[in-house]
């Protein structure tokens, strides 16, 4: 009998790990820990690299609903490139003096209310580009002229490369203050957020992550993923 005890033991064990292996994402279903939005609201997260989300509450126009990623995090300030304000200017025509954008209809983006005629440009590449600044793994910054012009001779593939004009700026301090009151959401960088194929999109992507809560509903016992609010415009309040 206590060997048959044991048995259903183990047996029965053995089934709760594979179910938590096996849950899949639903509208109401559980989701596997690895989806886990992974943020913070500790001004302590902020370095280059990170991305910036817009919480509900930040009113200021340049910013409202608002993905950046920041580009510098130094003693000397930060900077960042806003990621989804995409314009309805094709390259072709908003870098009208540089011969190789000639042919690209791919959009340009609005970086930022700073200094709006300086050009930056991302580019996700496997191989190391000399000259540009990497942010994170894969993914770099090119600044200078020269570089730029070369990259884009290259004609590089759209989904991999962004052109902004203009990037958003701050004191070191004015940021950490602005986290510190609830205005951003700090996440991880990641190529995927930052070449989103739907950036008009991109911040109810990344806010419902941060309404995401692990909570206990339905039997007991039953984990699941809520939802803690609603998209603006959908006529339900927080």
């Amino acid at each position: 009998m206590r060997v048959r005890a044991l048995l259903g033991m183990v047996m029965l064990l053995s089934c709760l790990v594979v179910s938590a292996q096996e849950h899949t994402i639903g509208p109401l279903g559980t989701r596997p820990a690895s989806y886990f939005p992974v943020q913070s609201k500790n001004p302590k997260g902020l370095a280059a690299g990170k991305l910036l989300v817009a919480s509900r509450d930040l009113g200021d126009p340049h910013f409202v609903h608002t993905v950046v990623l920041l580009i510098r995090y130094d003693a000397q300030g930060v900077v960042g490139l806003v990621l989804n304000r995409r314009t309805d200017v094709p390259l072709s025509r908003a870098l009208d003096g540089v011969k190789a954008a000639k042919e690209r209809s791919d959009r340009i983006f609005l970086g930022g209310p700073v200094e709006t005629p300086s050009v930056f440009a991302l580019l996700q590449a496997k191989a190391r580009i000399e000259g540009a600044e990497q942010i994170f793994d894969g993914v770099y910054l090119i600044s200078a002229k020269p570089l730029f012009e070369q990259t884009i001779s290259e004609r590089p593939d759209p989904k991999v490369f962004r052109v902004y004009m203009g990037y958003a700026g701050w004191t070191k301090e004015q940021l950490q203050m602005e986290v510190q009151l609830g205005a951003w959401y700090i996440f991880p960088g990641d190529a995927a957020t930052v070449f989103n194929s739907d950036p008009d999109s991109l911040w109810f992507q990344m806010i419902r992550k941060t309404e995401l809560k692990f909570t206990k509903s339905g039997p007991a016992g039953t984990e699941q993923w809520t939802l803690a609010g609603q998209f603006f415009g959908t006529g339900h309040s927080r």
